[in-house]
């Protein structure tokens, strides 16, 4: 008989535990409920609050200042070999130095919008637009690296992945200087591009410019020297037979040069078994080879060409090291002078540095503040703050109401007090 109240109690466990869930679900509903009823009650006070946040974020919207964007669209030029580049190889002897100009071009990029993205944002390009449009001013910094941190936050850039396209926005407070700027920053960076071997073209044709020179300054000094040589010597002609074979030197002479300086420009980026290099490296000793046998073992070194020294008076032999110098370099000048033509010419063809397809033009409507988003924002935020604010106060003062937490409060109240009055 004693188990029968402990089984009651099992029994009843169950309806007891649902009875108190369905409390639970009743106060949750009965407190969203109150919530509801709550924010009824104080819907002037929301109204109020609502509407001077409102009337304050549309005064502020309206002291904000307005700015104007302006795009502009560029197409960088295709990194792609010239075709003077592929007419040299079918120049002979005297293309020597065609395959080097190909070896002395910009390599082909997988994105050349990149490179150009790049120099468009430079800081030469920015600094030049700031002192030409008074930036500094404008923006009401005292350092140039201010204004330049200033510009580039208002300047976006980007290079298009699919189309290879460079889209440059910008925006400013003044529409007219908003579409200057720019169009500007494609003039600046055009000012850049003309000192800069950008193209394939233009690396190749400052490169044979150097080299040729230097060459006409040999030119000319060997001309000076053959000059004197026959007024000292009287020597004005000497017979066909050493004449050929001097010029045949200073060709061959010439043309080893040049594969040398080839294979150096390729050795930059090029490893030693890369076929290219090994077939230079073997034409470049067919050449030697051809020159020892025309002109002796010693002619790398710049002796004289093998003559029969008996049948040759002193000053022959200095007439003859002074046409063979002549010849030399009249060859060298040559070579390089064709080169630089064609480089010439393939800079002429591929045009301006970099185009535009759509000219940045004056914006005639703002891009900022964006106003009506900013009050509806600033109603929503408010109208949620104001309700929070009711809720939380009215559980702070429920909170107070209870016996409890009043004598806790009191005590509270007791014992600072006394820590006051000890004090």
């Amino acid at each position: 008989m004693a188990t029968y109240p402990d089984t009651e109690v099992v029994q009843n466990e169950p309806i007891a535990y649902k009875e108190t869930e369905n409390l639970s679900q009743t106060e949750t509903k009965v407190s969203l409920l109150d919530i509801l009823v709550l924010l009824a009650g104080k819907k002037r006070f929301i109204v109020r609050f609502v509407l001077c946040a409102a009337v304050l974020a549309t005064v502020v919207s309206f002291l904000l200042q307005n700015r104007y964007e302006a795009k502009i669209v560029l197409m960088p030029p295709s990194q792609s070999s010239s075709a003077g580049s592929a007419l040299l190889g079918q120049l002979g002897n005297m293309g020597s130095l065609g395959s080097l100009a190909s070896m002395t071009g910009l390599s082909i990029m997988k994105n050349p919008a990149d490179m150009y993205l790049s120099f468009l944002t430079s800081r030469t390009v920015e600094d030049a637009l700031i002192s030409r449009f008074g930036l500094m001013q404008e923006y009401h910094v005292k350092h140039i690296s201010d204004a330049r941190k200033e510009l580039e936050r208002r300047t976006t850039a980007v290079a298009g992945s699919k189309d290879g396209l460079i889209r440059l926005s910008i925006e400013d407070g003044d529409p007219k200087r908003t579409a200057e700027l720019a169009n500007g920053y494609v003039e600046e960076f055009r000012k850049l591009s003309a000192t800069l071997a950008i193209t394939e073209a233009a690396r190749r044709r400052l490169f044979f410019e150097q080299q040729l020179r230097d060459a006409k300054d040999n030119l000319t000094k060997a001309e000076e020297a053959m000059r004197k040589t026959q007024q000292s010597t009287g020597v004005l002609q000497i017979d066909s037979q050493a004449r050929s074979l001097i010029e045949s030197a200073a060709i061959l002479r010439g043309q080893v040069v040049a594969k040398q300086v080839q294979i150096q420009s390729m050795r930059s980026f090029a490893a030693e078994d890369n076929p290219e290099l090994i077939l230079a490296k073997q034409q470049l000793a067919a050449l030697e080879g051809q020159l020892q046998r025309v002109a002796g073992s010693e002619s790398d070194t710049g002796t004289d060409i093998n003559l029969s020294k008996g049948r040759v008076t002193e000053s022959g032999m200095e007439y003859i090291r002074r046409f063979r110098d002549l010849k030399y370099h009249e060859t060298v000048y040559e070579l390089l002078a064709k080169e630089f033509e064609i480089a010439k010419l393939d800079e002429a063809r591929e045009g301006s540095i970099i185009q535009v397809v759509d000219a940045a033009v004056v914006p005639d409507k703002k891009s900022f503040p964006p106003r009506l988003l900013i009050i509806i924002g600033v109603m929503m935020l408010s109208f949620f703050v104001a309700a929070f604010w009711i809720v939380v106060r009215h559980g702070i003062a429920r909170a107070f109401e209870l016996p409890e937490n009043q004598q806790r409060l009191d005590a509270m109240k007791e014992r600072w007090k006394e820590k006051h009055d000890t004090a």
